[in-house]
């Protein structure tokens, strides 16, 4: 009733145009940073597809572990094309704008990705768990039926608490038209006049429940993970190694970028606003970039079937010329 109640009472202040302020310090290179960002995405969406595409077309990957790693990867196409293409379109524009409304989505499909990582995180570490930890129950414990679930729990979940803030943000009155960052984060925040209550304190909820408590359900599972493969023998640790290392590299990276991003709102951006733009974009260029090549480099199965990828293609390279 509270979030029907915001978004009916909405002020009509919210249609207005805001503008961005990044442009102005990169105005000159401006040509220059488009055709790097560019490089990059395209670089994003071909390293992840190519995962993505073994994966799913080598049946001896067709397990709750690489399935995990694929819903990974595509998440992370996803979470790019929610900023990429706005912002190569505002390189080449003359002045950077956008509607609250556009504004809002674009927060709501950045944060529901970014929290959804997350959770397949959560669920490979339990998916690891169980390989490592009870393998004689592993066939019974993740079956398609739960793998399925914990995919939609892994994206609908979050969706459902961001949707709270983005709705809740809708009814707020608006003091500022000017977002203090590269496109539309928390920083739709400081445009507010006053932060409403159900905002802070299911921000809080969200914090805790999206973020604090599946970190630390990783720590716990990964924990009892080292504790019996240092028990065990020399295989059940390499193969511990093997297969648990990937995901950690990948949970570190990306705990380190989402503490940032929490720490921006918190400060009220007090950083220089040049820090601001290179810490922003390595939010949006790392993970995505980084999660391809951990997994498909040190995930054995993976490593061997786009060895013969890469080798095949060079053959027909070969013969073509």
């Amino acid at each position: 009733c509270v979030l029907v109640r915001a978004w009916s009472e909405r002020p009509k202040s919210n249609a207005t145009y805001l503008t961005l302020d990044w442009y102005t310090e990169i105005n000159k290179y401006r040509y220059v940073f488009f055709f790097v960002m560019f490089t990059l995405y395209i670089l994003i969406i071909c390293t992840n597809s190519t995962i993505l595409y073994l994966i799913w077309i080598h049946k001896n990957l067709h397990e709750p572990m690489y399935i995990f790693i694929a819903a990974l990867l595509l998440n992370s196409v996803l979470y790019s094309t929610t900023v990429y293409p706005k912002l190569l379109t505002d390189f080449l524009s003359e002045i950077q704008v956008t509607t609250y409304s556009a504004c809002l989505f674009q927060f709501f499909m950045f944060y529901t990705l970014g929290c959804s990582e997350f959770l397949l995180l959560a669920a490979m570490a339990y998916d690891r768990y169980v390989a490592i930890c009870k393998p004689l129950e592993y066939q019974t414990i993740m079956r398609k039926t739960t793998v399925g679930i914990f995919l939609v729990m892994a994206w609908l979940v979050p969706a459902c608490h961001i949707a709270v803030q983005a709705i809740a943000s809708a009814g707020a009155k608006l003091c500022d038209s000017n977002i203090k960052g590269i496109f539309c984060s928390n920083a739709v925040y400081t445009l507010q006049c006053e932060r409403s209550r159900l905002i802070t304190i299911f921000g809080v909820f969200l914090l805790i429940d999206l973020a604090i408590l599946p970190m630390l359900f990783i720590v716990y599972t990964y924990t009892k993970i080292f504790i019996v493969s240092h028990r065990s023998c020399k295989e059940i640790r390499k193969k511990t190694a093997e297969t648990c290392l990937p995901h950690l590299l990948v949970l570190i990276s990306y705990s380190m970028f989402f503490v940032y991003d929490i720490s921006i709102a918190r400060v009220k951006s007090d950083f220089p606003k040049t820090t601001r733009i290179i810490m922003t974009l390595q939010i949006m260029l790392y993970q995505p970039l980084l999660n391809p090549f951990i997994y498909g480099l040190k995930m054995k199965d993976i490593s061997k079937h786009l060895n013969k990828l890469l080798s095949q293609a060079k053959t027909i390279s070969c013969i073509k010329t």
